[in-house]
């Protein structure tokens, strides 16, 4: 699964996938939500022109998941990251978030911060999993303050909802506190296949032979 900026083109695909990982809102009595239109061509256009939308591509090079974010208060707040059920389980979403913090570590930035349903199993539990931690109300930032009257605005507030954070230590210091889930697991993807290549090259430079094939994604 590749990680790459969304192209112009593929914004409609991306309102697909979003209608798409909505529906099963409708089985934990949701309706509301899984029949939400997805974000205007336009907001993704300004997610993607300003380099904060992401695609996750198949071996074809077609979206399967997508994520857009900017940053709110010195964090990465990450809007949307929805991944279509045909790729689902298979750690795309972890993975487009591990790419996004590596995107907010670049940018100075020091945390993921989100807002999901608490009581929805691939929501707040999900994030928990992977290293989020739920913000009190005294501990919001103005940014957060904002964007949760604003989803409040749009009636998000019928069913119990949390805004999160992940911190992102950053590279040039030590480590003082465990790296979130979704990041450790990127790592461990990056290096699993920087380490083929690195064998492959030299497979081919000594044997003159195609590559090998490349081994289980452990990410999956």
């Amino acid at each position: 699964m590749r990680i790459r900026p969304a192209s112009p083109a593929e914004l409609p695909a991306l309102q697909d996938i979003e209608r798409a990982a909505g529906a099963p809102f409708r089985e934990v009595g949701m309706p509301e939500i899984a029949d939400d239109e997805p974000p205007g061509l336009d907001v993704l256009e300004r997610y993607r022109a300003a380099g904060r939308c992401w695609v996750a591509a198949d071996e074809r090079d077609h979206p399967v998941a997508y994520l857009v974010a900017e940053p709110v208060d010195g964090a990465l707040h990450i809007e949307q990251v929805s991944v279509h059920p045909r790729a689902a389980r298979r750690g795309v979403g972890r993975t487009l978030l591990a790419y996004a913090a590596d995107r907010a570590r670049e940018e100075g930035l020091a945390a993921l911060t989100l807002t999901t349903f608490t009581e929805v199993p691939w929501n707040a539990p999900y994030y928990t999993r992977l290293g989020f931690r739920s913000l009190p109300e005294p501990d919001l930032t103005p940014g957060l303050r904002a964007i949760r009257a604003t989803e409040a605005g749009h009636g998000l507030d019928r069913w119990p909802r949390v805004c999160m954070r992940a911190p992102l230590p950053s590279s040039s210091l030590p480590v003082r506190e465990p790296l979130p889930q979704f990041h450790l697991a990127y790592l461990a993807g990056h290096r699993h296949r920087e380490g083929i290549e690195k064998f492959e090259s030299a497979r081919d430079l000594v044997v003159g032979q195609p590559s090998l094939a490349e081994g289980p994604d452990p990410l999956q």
